[in-house]
């Protein structure tokens, strides 16, 4: 679970989050949504601890993240994987040595060690053979399965995606939402997703949190968004004459 209490971020003399309170539980799809500049990613980066917030908490289960120092947050970023926008491989490593750099970074382990709990991440998100290829070789998909690879290769207990689903085709999207999710499942991980796409929302959003000028304007599910009476949440999601049409069936 993590959970953020009154979160306030200031940047340039602006309210970027203002009085924001979230709680995120385990073994669920988190999503946070809203439009370009809303306080959106601003907020998944503060709860990562990207960005020191200004006033407010965050905890990650009971734990007080804002208020521990350096070698005790270290400690926490053990459990955290993360997915970047764009995947973030390195392009002159092969995936084998992508996916092992956090075995490296934070842990002791012998190669022999490393390389099994490698062959296992890139088998869990469908990569079996990939381990010598390189990231120019690979294709959107299967640059966002190597991310999310190395991502869980620590076994995290929390689990951020920045735009898993950018540049993707829509059905490769739908892959990629349902690998996510199906690990979250398996592991019991706290999995927070900033995401714009509204098939993701409406595919695996067992939490919204919809962020609107800074505020958490507001929060349900992917049942609760068909029929909610919130006129700014409505015109963002049901943005498309397509999406609208498809509420009026509703």
């Amino acid at each position: 679970m993590i959970r953020g209490e009154n979160i306030v971020k200031i940047f340039d003399g602006r309210r970027v989050l203002d009085d924001v309170s979230v709680k995120f539980d385990a073994g669920k799809t988190n999503l946070i949504i809203g439009r370009s500049g809303s306080g959106k990613t601003v907020l998944l980066k503060s709860l990562v601890g990207l960005h020191e917030i200004d006033e407010g908490n965050i905890y990650f289960d009971d734990l007080c993240y804002t208020q521990l120092g350096f070698k005790e947050r270290k400690a926490v970023r053990k459990d955290i994987g993360m997915i970047f926008q764009g995947g973030a491989l390195l392009d002159s490593s092969t995936v084998e040595d992508n996916i092992r750099l956090p075995l490296d970074l934070f842990t002791d382990q012998s190669l022999e060690e490393k390389m099994e709990r490698v062959n296992f991440c890139l088998k869990r998100v469908n990569l079996p053979n990939a381990n010598k290829l390189y990231p120019a070789e690979l294709s959107g998909g299967m640059i966002k399965r190597v991310a999310i690879a190395r991502a869980i290769v620590l076994n995290p207990r929390y689990l951020f995606c920045d735009e898993p689903n950018s540049g993707l085709d829509p059905q490769t999207s739908i892959v990629i939402d349902n690998l996510i999710q199906s690990i979250t499942r398996e592991y019991n991980i706290t999995t927070i997703i900033n995401t714009h796409d509204m098939n993701s929302v409406m595919e695996i959003g067992e939490k919204i949190v919809y962020i609107h000028t800074g505020y958490k304007w507001w929060e349900g599910t992917k049942d609760d968004i068909l029929n909610a009476d919130n006129q700014e949440l409505n015109d963002f999601v049901f943005a498309s004459a397509m999406a609208k049409r498809a509420k009026n069936r509703f």
